[in-house]
């Protein structure tokens, strides 16, 4: 079924774009209590829990102490992937590193105002967790995922590292998976996915110690239960279905374009894919060629019914008019197939990621160029950021004065808590400097 071209400004067109920006993490009250039991229950009864929901789900045999892969299992999964796909694991890690290692900051200290030291201590978290959906049972091992979560992790300093994957229903974790995360620095593997999963890394239970952390995608039962546990843990965003929006004008090869949008509806029914054009000849072409490539398409049924739901292609006046649709709607990814991209780059405020040029498609993010591809989704770019190496450190503010510093700043501390009607905080700086009324004088109050 072709997408109809839409104008913007005009009634559809803002329609349409409602429509899409309106998406959000959508689920039903059943769903959200169905989690919160899940949750209660692997607090309440631990490893228990965690087996039986494995053995409903996805591997009837397995047993308690098979939750964690053994060091044996990991070292042997080196031996069971071809050195094609080695060498290109370690590329894609390769990079991954060197761009998350610029995003480290260090600790500082400041003694610029006399008396007065301030800093601030960056220390990693103690231990993180990372989720890897188990991609059609295990069929479809989502490597990237490992690297994305778990490198950060490393370089940000974190201790302990662990990943939670669903297993095959013979109770295996494919072998790509464990070669990723030997790769990527995780220390401990357990074969347990879904609510669960995330209910064990929060709360801890007898064979999976908890986590401070806990990253990655996942299906709605693992977003909720991220929802939910956000608090006792850290937790990196609560991800929704992929999104892609493609700013291009005549320049742009419209057999691109409909491959770009199709790599991103192919995902989920529920993803978003958009063409933004000044150039109203393109989106003839790319409709036709979304026609042509969609047929040839073996996730055909689940890109067709993306498009149907939350696709555009609409012509706008001008660039400038299509990057302020792009802002407005924040996307995933932006893709500017534009003659000249670095001049709109200085005008994109809000996206996930922003590719740049025919030959920066988005895939390349998603495996191997370094930036991280879990990325924040339906707007939440007015606000959030990539999954990053801040994700795993927290920062502790130092502050000491001396004697003259607090005295020179006393006055000022004690007019803010006593218009707080905080008195006690007011006394705390009183009795420090003792008979010294001066420095703490109060000016008088003005009646009127």
């Amino acid at each position: 079924m072709p997408l109809t071209i839409l104008h913007y400004p005009s009634p559809r067109g803002e329609a349409r774009l409602a429509a899409i920006i309106g998406r959000r993490l959508d689920f039903r009250k059943k769903d959200l209590q169905a989690v919160e039991r899940i949750l209660a229950e692997v607090r309440r009864e631990g490893d228990a829990a965690l087996v039986r929901y494995t053995r409903r789900f996805d591997a009837p045999e397995l047993g308690a102490a098979d939750l964690r892969v053994s060091a044996a299992e990991l070292e042997a999964a080196g031996g069971q992937v071809s050195r094609a796909f080695k060498t290109s694991l370690q590329r894609a890690a390769a990079q991954i590193e060197a761009f998350h290692r610029q995003q480290v900051r260090p600790s500082w200290m400041d003694a610029r105002r006399p008396g007065v030291f301030l800093g601030q201590l960056v220390h990693p978290v103690d231990a993180a967790g990372v989720y890897v959906p188990g991609g059609q049972g295990g069929r479809t091992p989502l490597v990237s995922s490992v690297l994305m979560g778990a490198i950060p992790a490393r370089i940000a300093g974190v201790g302990r590292i662990v990943m939670a994957t669903p297993p095959s229903a013979d109770g295996r974790v494919n072998p790509h998976l464990l070669a990723a995360a030997r790769l990527a620095g995780v220390q401990e593997v357990y074969r347990v996915g879904s609510a669960w999963a995330i209910a064990a890394l929060a709360y801890g239970t007898p064979s999976i110690p908890r986590v401070d952390v806990i990253v990655g995608p996942g299906n709605l039962y693992v977003t909720l239960a991220k929802k939910l546990v956000a608090g006792t843990v850290g937790i990196d965003m609560l991800a929704g279905p992929s999104e892609i929006l493609i700013v291009a004008d005549g320049s742009a090869d419209p057999a691109l374009v409909a491959a770009d949008m199709l790599s991103q509806a192919e995902h989920d029914p529920l993803a978003s894919a958009i063409l933004l054009t000044d150039h109203e000849p393109l989106a003839r072409q790319v409709t036709r060629e979304l026609e042509v490539q969609l047929a040839r398409l073996t996730r055909a049924a689940i890109a067709g019914e993306s498009l149907r739901r939350f696709g555009a292609l609409m012509v706008v006046p001008d660039l400038a008019t299509a990057v302020d649709l792009a802002n407005r709607i924040a996307p995933e990814h932006l893709e500017l197939l534009v003659a000249a991209p670095m001049d709109l780059v200085g005008r994109i405020r809000h996206a996930g990621a922003v590719f740049l040029g025919p030959y920066t498609p988005e895939p390349v993010g998603d495996y191997l160029a370094g930036p991280n591809h879990v990325l924040p989704t339906a707007g939440t770019a007015r606000f959030a950021s990539a999954l990053s190496v801040d994700h795993f450190v927290k920062k502790t503010s130092l502050l000491r004065y001396t004697r003259e510093a607090l005295e020179r700043e006393a006055v000022h501390v004690i007019r803010l808590a006593e218009i707080e009607g905080l008195d006690a905080h007011a006394q705390a700086v009183r009795r420090r400097l003792g008979k010294q009324p001066d420095a703490v004088r109060q000016p008088s109050r003005r009646r009127g």
